[in-house]
């Protein structure tokens, strides 16, 4: 399943590209131009505007909440989602993230982090580094919190 965010919804496609679903956001983009894109990629429109959301030939949800750990919830729940590949596209730009060496981010990475850590991965687009650290314990904490009140199996 394929996204599209609305300038009201960047911290959301961030978080739907840590669960590993291709999210397109562009803050600039004007609202024909987005419902174009979700018609033409077969994307569902994430948005807060209800006449964007009515839009016809436009697979959207109105987004009901301001809470992110709401929001994330309403879109599981209206599409049934389950977790699939998480952490495995860059939040930043929405590319899939590649296995590297560990070798290969020598001198790239804090030397504390090089030193602890096994696995990393880059972003070919933006060529940010990432690694299972702390941060990456106190995000899946935050889904799995969220998605369980849902009742999906995290």
């Amino acid at each position: 399943m394929k996204f599209i965010a609305d300038s009201m919804l960047g911290t959301l496609a961030k978080w739907l590209r840590i669960l590993g679903y291709d999210t397109l956001y562009f803050p600039n983009m004007d609202d024909d131009e987005l419902a174009y894109r979700a018609m033409a990629e077969d994307r569902i429109l994430l948005t807060r505007d209800q006449e964007l959301a009515r839009r016809r030939g436009v697979r959207a949800i109105l987004i009901k909440n301001a809470p992110l750990e709401d929001q994330l919830l309403q879109v599981f729940q209206e599409l049934k989602l389950e977790r699939q590949n998480c952490f495995s596209r860059c939040p930043i730009c929405n590319e899939p993230l590649k296995p590297v060496e560990k070798e290969s981010v020598r001198g790239k990475v804090p030397p504390y982090v090089f030193q602890t850590q096994e696995q990393f991965s880059l972003c070919p687009g933006c060529h940010r580094i990432y690694w299972k650290g702390t941060h990456w314990q106190k995000m899946k904490e935050l889904l799995d919190k969220v998605l369980s009140k849902g009742g999906h199996d995290v």
